[in-house]
């Protein structure tokens, strides 16, 4: 029997109007009644989401036939309940995964916790970050119920990392399990106003704890922005959300072993606004935030965690159009005193900074950190040993300025001693404590008590001058207010990591994401 005579089987080979059907199937999602309703509510859905974040035509998907590994659900689950790809986000490469709550509610089976793995593991080879779209109704129980499921799990699932790419995330939506995870493992995560994320779903843990909770009252966006600290910002609708992805993503390089971006240089704060911002009398307050904005490029300032923590402000910011982490006392909120929420945001911001090679900038106007029964209660020691080894071990340029008062442990912990340059500013001292309870503690005298205590505060204030710093060497610059904009940018400028190209050691890089 010749070649050409051999019986052959039917073709396998796929048809264009099958591609299409089985394309069109897949982007239907949950089907149009389950769109239509999103679309009412002003929520984009999985597909619409990635158009937002990735620069258009950048498109590629990964796993867009994927299905249930269970055969009676293979017909339900188009892409498997996440869309996982890449695309280009402001021109450079981005791994997404996209959770589809029309698609069994996104919950985490085998199929698409291998997708997952596979997107993080090439993201990870390819020097790309990670972006998160998440909601998700939490693990599919058919699917992972039992040991065999929860095996089958254990070997496909990868819950660590150490910071080699930027990771990102928005919740938009309900999200429980595996979706929360990501969120808290993530650098950054953003968060819709009413989406939630906890570990369990309200049911769950109402039958668990027998007692009725909310989705808000569990893991609501004003819970998690003002209490758990594990939402970075939070955002009125989901375009909002995921601007801020892209926003974010446009500081940070595409992975640990290359320097940020730098964009155009923009002109910042006149120094006679510096000047004129700051009160000379070290009792007065002023707005943190604004001195940030003075001193940063014009528009250049992200607020990192502004309702956690509120005594210091957090930022990423453009100096020169040079990418910065900024810390600022802000003595609107409780005087500048530095409290256990505040020191964990900063913990956590300066490992971030230390990760992707983001020079810091501290700004300390500060009586110290808040102490008492309920900071002690909290732990606010282990926070205060936490931060000062954190800010200890990070190899990004630091550069520290005392604007006024620094005073205590606090000096240490936001630079004195520590950073590659420190100045104060003419406005600064630097002492243990307030001049007034140095006298008191010292002297046993207490205000009111007549020409003695005067006499003594003036000769604790003297001690606390920027003189007596500079003049031991111990701080590297006496600088006025106005002139803070300018000595940050030369400073930046001159300490820059150049023999590694900018790049640190990354110490930090396997710090918990959530402490």
């Amino acid at each position: 029997m010749t070649a050409d005579a051999r019986p052959r089987p039917p073709s396998l080979a796929v048809t264009a109007e099958e591609f299409e059907a089985r394309r069109a199937h897949v982007h239907a999602m949950g089907g149009e009644a389950k769109l239509a309703a999103r679309r009412e509510a002003g929520i984009l859905n999985a597909r619409e989401r990635i158009d937002r974040l990735c620069d258009p035509g950048s498109w590629i998907e990964i796993g867009e036939f994927a299905w249930s590994a269970r055969e009676e659900d293979r017909g339900r689950t188009p892409a498997e309940g996440i869309v996982t790809g890449f695309g280009k986000v402001e021109g450079r490469d981005v791994a997404v995964a996209s959770f589809d709550l029309t698609v069994l509610g996104a919950s985490s089976s085998a199929t698409n916790i291998r997708k997952l793995d596979f997107l993080k593991t090439r993201a990870s080879a390819a020097g790309i970050p990670c972006a998160f779209l998440i909601e998700s109704a939490g693990a599919r129980m058919p699917d992972i119920q039992g040991a065999t499921g929860m095996g089958r799990i254990g070997l496909l699932s990868s819950m660590s990392r150490d910071r080699d790419t930027p990771w990102v995330s928005a919740v938009l939506g309900p999200c429980y399990g595996m979706g929360t995870w990501y969120a808290v493992m993530s650098d950054f995560a953003v968060m819709r106003k009413d989406a939630t994320f906890s570990v369990s779903s309200p049911k769950v843990t109402s039958v668990a704890m027998s007692q009725e909770v909310t989705p808000e009252e569990l893991g609501g966006a004003d819970l998690h922005a003002e209490t758990t600290g594990q939402v970075d910002l939070v955002t009125d609708t989901d375009e909002e959300a995921i601007d801020a992805l892209r926003r974010f993503l446009a500081y940070l390089p595409s992975n640990a072993a290359e320097a940020p971006p730098s964009a155009p240089a923009a002109p910042g704060g006149a120094p006679e606004a510096v000047e004129a911002l700051i009160p000379p009398e070290r009792h007065k307050i002023y707005d943190g935030r604004k001195l940030v904005e003075l001193l940063a490029d014009e528009g250049s300032v992200m607020p990192f965690r502004p309702r956690f923590g509120r005594t210091l402000e957090t930022a990423l910011a453009r100096i020169e159009g040079r990418t910065v982490g900024v810390i600022a006392s802000n003595p609107m909120r409780k005087g500048g005193a530095i409290d256990g929420p505040s020191c964990r945001k900063m913990t956590e911001f300066t490992v971030l900074c230390d990760s992707f090679n983001v020079p810091i900038v501290l700004l300390a106007d500060t009586p110290g950190f808040l102490v008492g029964l309920q900071a002690e209660r909290e732990g606010v020691a282990g926070e205060i040993m936490n931060n000062i080894r954190a800010l200890t071990l990070a190899t990004v340029p630091k550069l520290a300025v005392v604007v006024r008062k620094s005073y205590g442990q606090a000096y240490l912990n936001l630079g004195g001693g520590i950073a590659d340059a420190l100045a104060v500013m003419t406005t600064g001292e630097v002492g243990f404590v307030d001049p007034a309870v140095a006298v008191s503690v010292v002297h046993n005298r207490r205000r009111g008590d007549g020409e003695d205590f005067d006499t003594l505060m003036q000769d604790m204030v003297v001690s606390n001058s920027p003189w007596e710093l500079a003049g031991m060497f111990a701080a590297h610059s006496v600088i006025r207010p106005g002139e803070t904009r300018a000595w940050l940018s030369r400073m930046l400028e001159v300490m820059r990591r150049r023999p590694k190209g900018e790049v640190g050691a990354h110490r930090l890089a396997t710090w918990p994401t959530s402490l």
